[in-house]
């Protein structure tokens, strides 16, 4: 399902959009290729043959012909950690602050999902310091409590904050004790010319044995296209509050020749690390990020 970043902003309700989303997608599921991913999965999951049979649930298999076994709501399969950049360049293009926002919405539809699933859910969020760091669990009060966090961090007013991703990466490796699926929304833009830092963070999470995903979150058109109207520019660095004065056409096919080599070099240490990259262009569906957490939540089954 698509948002346009307007109406995100003009509704501005982070637990309807999510729960939005989640409905939407929810529904699609059981109409795509994707049905196998269904998130009935919460309180049932696939009877293994060998298994005692005392827990099928015989009301599911004359529905559906297949042998499904009951869970119970303590029973936890996953444990996820959502982790969102909430630095100044996250909030271009302003004033509709899309990609964080886009973020926002996106981090509490998985946090839907993820409780639907009894799957046990926190979330983080950052710019040059830890800013908001929850338990991680699955109840529905703990769930309404991240949503809340989000609302908050939404309804914030930018303002001029730098970002130290390597060293956050690493402190919350080292505050997730248990295995666990981590999540991240960033743009990346902490340092783009020696990324060493911020991949030795990754690094230190798949070394404790953490499974992590990646969403690269852009606005595609202007920060990998370069799309701008044919006339003088004034650019500004949201972090540092730099200006810049240019024409775009006299830097645009450098500006993507510099983006293209950045972002392949991101694709390709994550692929080195086995971390999950997904490109999240905040003017795609948002069917895209749930579809790519539930591919990763049935591999790591």
């Amino acid at each position: 399902m698509k948002l346009d970043i307007g109406k995100i902003n003009e509704i501005g309700n982070i637990d309807f959009l999510a729960k939005q989303l989640v409905e939407g997608f929810v529904t699609g599921l059981h109409k795509s290729p994707y049905h196998g991913f269904s998130v009935e999965f919460a309180e049932h999951r696939l009877y293994n043959n060998g298994e005692s049979t005392r827990h099928i649930d015989w009301k599911v298999f004359a529905k559906t012909d297949k042998l499904f076994t009951k869970r119970y709501e303590e029973e936890t399969n996953l444990r996820c950690q959502i982790i969102i950049d909430n630095s100044s360049s996250m909030h271009y293009p302003l004033p509709s602050r899309g990609k964080i926002g886009f973020s926002i919405v996106a981090a509490g539809a998985l946090a839907y999902l993820l409780q639907r699933q009894r799957d046990a859910v926190g979330i983080c969020s950052f710019s040059n310091e830890l800013e908001v760091s929850t338990e991680i669990k699955s109840t529905t009060t703990h769930l309404n409590k991240l949503i809340t966090e989000l609302q908050t961090m939404f309804d914030q007013k930018s303002e001029s904050k730098t970002t130290n991703v390597a060293k956050i990466l690493h402190e919350i490796a080292e505050k997730t004790y248990r295995r666990s699926l981590i999540i991240i929304f960033s743009d990346m833009f902490d340092n783009t010319t020696e990324l060493d830092e911020i991949f030795a963070g990754l690094q230190h999470m798949k070394h404790n044995k953490h499974e992590v995903l990646l969403f690269h979150v852009t606005d595609k058109a202007t920060e990998f296209e370069f799309e701008f109207e044919d006339r003088p520019h004034e650019f500004i660095d949201l972090e540092s509050g730099e200006k810049l004065k240019l024409q775009p056409a006299d830097v645009k096919e450098h500006f993507k020749t510099q983006a293209t080599a950045f972002y392949h070099n991101l694709k390709i240490r994550c692929a080195q690390l086995k971390i999950d990259f997904i490109e999240a262009d905040i003017n795609k569906d948002y069917n895209e990020i749930l579809r790519a957490y539930l591919i990763k939540r049935s591999k790591m089954r």
